[in-house]
């Protein structure tokens, strides 16, 4: 079984009940719905499709909503797009309304764009392919001269160099959207631009006002939020879990520290308990080509390698040519790179104490099922999860089976790493709740007569957080 998850985006590619259905078969565990396109409808429309498919299919498969955020844009050009040559000189300017844009003065939607920035700062468009320098202020226009050649469109979004632009955590317009997935009841919801945790905390009480349970993904790509160490934590420990998001990222940090930091978020992610998804650009390529480049496959591998719940396709399956095949070649490079022996291997946190006892039994499964000869899978009968998710901060190489009666648990685990969602609802159990269990996996084809496997519970049904007992079953 592959362990690490793939999300893929939906789009004008692939929104039909087949196009849906057959990524499903080539192994998508999450579907992102990208807020900042599309309407409402639209999107719950998709979400419908989806859930009737995963019940169809008898596969768990969760659905992500990504709120668009204050992404700062430039507005509309009269006549798009506008080609741009080094040494040109161009105006970003506030006052200039959308659709007015030329080839001399841009209008943006960021009202402090003046007062943001000083003259010799780099701002960057569309995430970072076009390069500005400011060369003067004066009001709320913004003098550039441009270091690229390139083309630009409508709406692309502007960053600063080493960060500092920052709007408010939440738009009206997420505000809106958030009414729309409370109705969905999505698994997830990503927010875009935190800076700090009080961001993350905002978008949860929003979404506790209106009942939505989702977990919540921190998209981590503004500079100021990885400024220092207890920044970065802060913001993790205040979600359910975080998205390497490289491309305002990278814009905003520069590539080059980008890498070393990817792989300290997804560290930082395993450690603190949360899940973590890498995102941006990874095949690429394959919006067009039928194969990815070796680049993109070594960077997806690496990804894998360094422990990432799961990677992202955005474009790639939203508006390419083949999106079936991506998903495809990034299952085959996902499942090459988890045969590495290192990501069989852990540590086990054997310097640390637990502190609570679902951790302890977590803990102490992962250490037998890596140490017991013949074991073949771990199971967890599972409220909420927790149980499976601790589980998977660990490396084993064995499936992890949550067995739940809750569907949104069960749906929400198609994003951790190495653990499959099956449904279990032990109240209706009159016999043997471990005999029920083993057939429920022995039907699926996952165990086989004489394996060992690793059963974690607790003695009270319905309550949160109560494991408390490990169980070394054999088939």
């Amino acid at each position: 079984m592959r362990r690490t998850k793939i999300v893929a985006t939906v789009g004008p590619a692939c929104d039909s009940e087949s196009q849906l259905r057959a990524l499903i078969s080539a192994g998508v565990n999450v579907f992102r719905l990208n807020f900042s396109h599309g309407e409402a409808s639209e999107h719950a429309e998709r979400a419908h499709i989806i859930r009737k498919l995963a019940l169809e299919m008898d596969t768990a498969v969760a659905v992500l909503a990504d709120l668009q955020g204050p992404k700062i844009r430039l507005r509309s050009l009269a006549a798009d797009p506008i080609e741009l040559k080094i040494g040109q000189s161009l105006i970003l300017d506030t006052a200039i309304a959308d659709g007015d844009g030329d080839n001399e003065r841009v209008g943006v939607d960021y009202e402090p764009l003046a007062r943001s920035v000083e003259v010799g700062d780099t701002l960057l468009l569309d995430d970072g392919r076009l390069q500005l320098s400011v060369t003067g202020i004066e009001g709320t226009a913004v003098q550039c001269r441009s270091e690229s050649n390139g083309v630009l469109h409508s709406r692309k979004g502007i960053n600063r160099l080493g960060g500092g632009l920052s709007a408010p955590a939440l738009t009206d317009k997420d505000l809106a959207d958030m009414d729309t997935i409370a109705e969905l009841g999505m698994d997830y919801v990503a927010i875009s631009f935190p800076s700090c945790a009080e961001d993350v905390l905002l978008a949860r009480n929003e979404l506790d006002k209106r009942g939505c349970r989702a977990a919540l993904i921190a998209k981590v790509e503004r500079a100021e939020a990885v400024a220092d160490e207890e920044t970065l934590d802060d913001i993790i420990l205040a979600a359910d879990g975080v998205m390497v998001a490289r491309g305002d990222l990278g814009v905003e940090i520069g590539d080059a520290h980008l890498i070393g930091l990817q792989k300290h978020l997804i560290k930082r992610a395993r450690v603190l308990n949360r899940v973590v998804i890498t995102a941006t650009q990874m095949m690429e390529s394959m919006i067009q080509s039928p194969v990815p480049t070796r680049a993109e496959v070594f960077d997806v591998a690496n990804a894998v390698l360094d422990g990432t719940d799961a990677v992202m396709l955005s474009a790639e399956t939203a508006t390419g040519a083949n999106p079936v095949a991506v998903v495809e070649a990034m299952s085959r490079t996902c499942i090459g790179a988890e045969q590495y022996p290192s990501t069989r291997k852990s540590g086990h946190r054997m310097d640390r104490e637990f502190e609570t006892v679902d951790e302890t039994i977590a803990m102490s499964a992962m250490y037998a099922a890596n140490h017991l000869k013949g074991v073949k899978a771990l199971v967890a009968l599972t409220e909420t999860g927790r149980t499976p998710l601790l589980m998977s901060r660990l490396s084993s190489g064995l499936p992890i089976f949550a067995l739940s009666r809750h569907a949104s648990t069960v749906s929400r685990m198609a994003l951790c790493r190495g653990v499959c969602g099956l449904s279990f609802d032990i109240t209706n159990i009159d016999g043997d709740v471990e005999a029920a269990v083993i057939e429920r996996l022995k039907a699926r084809g996952y165990v086989e007569t004489g394996d060992l496997i690793l059963l974690t519970s607790g003695d009270n049904v319905g309550v949160d957080g109560n494991t408390n007992t490990l169980r070394i079953l054999r088939v």
